[in-house]
């Protein structure tokens, strides 16, 4: 067989990697009960894995991934219109700030000044307040196809948002590879001192979405041989207690039901399950290091999370309560679907001990996770 020519391998190689690069989709994707315009950006790789992310909440809508068998399933729980995300608010797969996580009474002090925040979450603030960054709808200013297709969101947030100082100039960028690892940036600049930790908040089920199993039979694993034990109102008492011995150890990988219901431990009950920040052995990282690994036996899908941050809030799915009607009708229930949100520790702006979540001007904030789907032969 004769050789190509040189300008012809060149353009023979070209077609090789766009066959292989992965791609971005821009489309509409509705809009909200008061007529505001949503969209929503495909990536998908050649592999089979794609995500969608809408506008509203600059949130995960959708993660597809196949199992040992080829077959695509969508692991993440939510709805299948940008509407729902309003009229049956919850955090699935949005992008939460200011705060992620829980501030004690809402309240905290910075430079000597106390800050009042929403208390949303009984006598705390949750997530940002009464309208986060979840709620907020966020503007697209790039969307590539390549070896990484990618598409960035950016919102500002004028200072005393939500009681917060300083206004915030935030980016997000999901950029999607051929293997299956959905890289997010998180990015904040001020112009004033300030508090920030930004985080996603999907919720996952490796069995696909809406599964009859749910997620009691997911393996897991944190390489955390401490956590933060909470009170009554969630709220880390300041200690980091080992978790060997407890029903926290998952170390060593096991099934998240096995310990899901054990009333013998008091967090349990307090949670209503798993509800808690898991302080990551690895510690803050320059490049994102592994904080949990969940694996569905039965399909071979395996979830892997990896951040910056020094630790990752597992929350089993206790609070649902079979009330929201999510995608393709499905009921979701107790125990349908888990979190892994990579963080800094709840309630750190009150808890010196945890270390700090200021940000100052000209010292910008970032946040690198990754989710990362395989299969397990």
């Amino acid at each position: 067989m004769a050789l190509l020519g040189t300008a012809a391998a060149v353009a023979a190689l070209g077609l090789a990697g766009q066959a292989n690069a992965a791609t971005a989709k821009r489309a509409g994707f509705g809009q909200l009960p008061d007529g505001t315009a949503i969209e929503a950006v495909t990536l998908t790789g050649s592999n089979g894995v794609s995500a969608r992310i809408m506008t509203l909440g600059a949130t995960l809508q959708s993660l597809n991934a196949p199992d040992r068998n080829g077959k695509v399933a969508d692991i993440t729980l939510g709805y299948d219109d940008a509407a729902s995300y309003v009229t049956n608010p919850n955090f699935w797969g949005q992008t939460v700030g200011r705060y992620a996580n829980r501030i004690a009474g809402g309240k905290f002090v910075l430079d000597g000044k106390t800050y009042q925040l929403p208390l949303n979450d009984k006598t705390n603030s949750l997530h940002g307040g009464t309208k986060g960054f979840d709620k907020a709808v966020w503007r697209i200013t790039d969307v590539k196809s390549g070896p990484q297709a990618s598409v960035t969101m950016v919102l500002t947030s004028p200072a005393g948002d939500q009681g917060y100082p300083g206004k915030l100039d935030v980016t997000v960028t999901y950029s999607l590879d051929d293997k299956g690892s959905l890289t997010i940036d998180m990015g904040a600049t001020t112009d004033a001192p300030t508090i920030v930790n930004l985080t996603n908040h999907a919720l996952f089920d490796l069995a696909g979405e809406g599964s009859s199993g749910g997620i009691y039979a997911q393996r897991l694993t944190i390489p955390a041989a401490r956590y933060n034990p909470v009170n009554a109102a969630l709220i880390p008492t300041g200690t980091l207690a080992p978790v060997a011995g407890t029903v926290f150890d998952f170390t060593k990988g096991r099934a998240i039901g096995q310990s899901v219901r054990d009333g013998r431990d008091p967090q349990i009950v307090i949670g209503r399950g798993y509800d808690h920040n898991f302080a990551l052995d690895k510690g803050a990282t320059k490049e994102p290091q592994l904080a949990a690994r969940v694996e569905d036996t039965a399909s071979g899908r395996v979830l892997e999370v990896l951040t910056t941050e020094p630790g990752v809030q597992f929350y089993s799915g206790n609070f649902i309560d079979g009330t929201y009607v999510g995608k393709q009708k499905h009921v979701y229930r107790m125990g349908d679907g888990l979190a892994l949100e990579p963080q800094k520790f709840p309630d750190t702006p009150n808890q010196p001990a945890f270390g700090s979540a200021r940000v100052d001007p000209g010292k910008p904030y970032h946040h690198r996770m990754i989710y990362r789907v395989s299969v397990a032969r």
